[in-house]
């Protein structure tokens, strides 16, 4: 019940009809005037301090239902098809990397097994064994025997000694000291780089020297690996195969899978060659095709295919 109405049942007992009208006319506005004066002091009309008399009606709201970008999914399916497919031929990859290196590991075996027992006089040339016994330099290279009394050529190690008790000419020796050791500050790389110098200047008694030092002093520096190579190469330009495929069997022994074990397991092939060993040529040759498939397309694909040109392997 409202004001008003209190009020006019207030009004219409305790007064006559007449003053009762009267009375209400005046509530009425009073009532009017206290309405205004309230939106006068509370402008806008508040729900804080008036309750709306219609509300909207809330309508219960419907949950979403996520909706999913089927160019994304598209994406997200294709990448996972990509990745299994990379760990797939990654799978594959291993796998032939331990074959590979498992058949490294027999034949390294086989090697250090057979490299150590000479068959002497008895040794018989009944083809290839899988194996590159490389001897010392005063045992026989394997020939047979009507060809163990040809005469090689003079070893550079020999020419050297010659050289050596005459003393190197003043314009050799003034040649030399005008190649430029190189500082650095890592010895060992300035070792090898001024014996590669050397060898580069066509100084091959002093390259030899020089790269002997410098893989005696620096057996675990990384460039140990370029250093054997490159003193192999040094005798074998100068015309001594025999000392030339000691130093590469050695490195392409020491790591298989140093950076320029490849490259002397093919300069030993080419040793042999020289050395009319066709037999232990056409091993190597058949090792570097097994143990370096990759080299044998890429980086030395020519050396590979200019030497397996040169011998008749079976």
């Amino acid at each position: 019940m409202t004001r008003a109405a209190i009020c006019a049942g207030l009004v219409a007992i305790a007064v006559p009809a007449p003053v009762r009208a009267q009375s209400q006319q005046r509530l009425e506005r009073i009532e009017a005037q206290i309405n205004a004066l309230q939106r006068a002091v509370f402008p806008g009309g508040d729900d804080r301090f008036f309750e709306p008399e219609i509300t909207p009606q809330s309508s219960p709201s419907q949950p979403s239902t996520p909706q999913v970008s089927t160019s994304a999914l598209t994406d997200v399916l294709a990448r996972l098809d990509a990745i299994e497919t990379q760990l797939a031929r990654l799978t594959a990859a291993t796998e032939v990397n331990e074959n590979a290196l498992a058949a490294v590991e027999m034949r390294l075996d086989t090697l250090e097994g057979q490299g150590t027992v000479r068959s002497g006089s008895t040794a018989s040339n009944s083809g290839p064994s899988g194996v590159i016994p490389i001897p010392d330099d005063d045992e026989p290279l394997g020939f047979a025997e009507e060809d163990e009394e040809r005469e090689l050529p003079a070893t550079t190690e020999t020419t050297a000694g010659n050289s050596a008790q005459s003393g190197p000419s003043p314009a050799r020796l003034e040649a030399v000291q005008a190649i430029a050791k190189p500082a650095t500050g890592d010895a060992g790389d300035d070792e090898y780089v001024y014996g590669f110098r050397l060898w580069d200047a066509g100084f091959y008694p002093e390259a030899q020297q020089q790269l002997s030092l410098f893989v005696e002093r620096y057996p675990d520096h990384w460039r140990t690996t370029y250093g054997r190579n490159l003193l192999g190469r040094a005798f074998l330009d100068a015309g001594n195969a025999r000392a030339a495929a000691t130093h590469f069997f050695d490195n392409y022994q020491d790591d298989s899978t140093a950076a320029r074990a490849p490259d002397s397991l093919l300069y030993l092939a080419e040793s042999m060659i020289e050395l009319g060993d066709t037999r232990r040529a056409c091993i190597a040759i058949a090792e570097f095709g097994d143990t370096y498939p990759a080299l044998a397309t890429g980086r030395l694909a020519d050396q590979y295919g200019s030497l397996s040109g040169r011998v008749d392997c079976e």
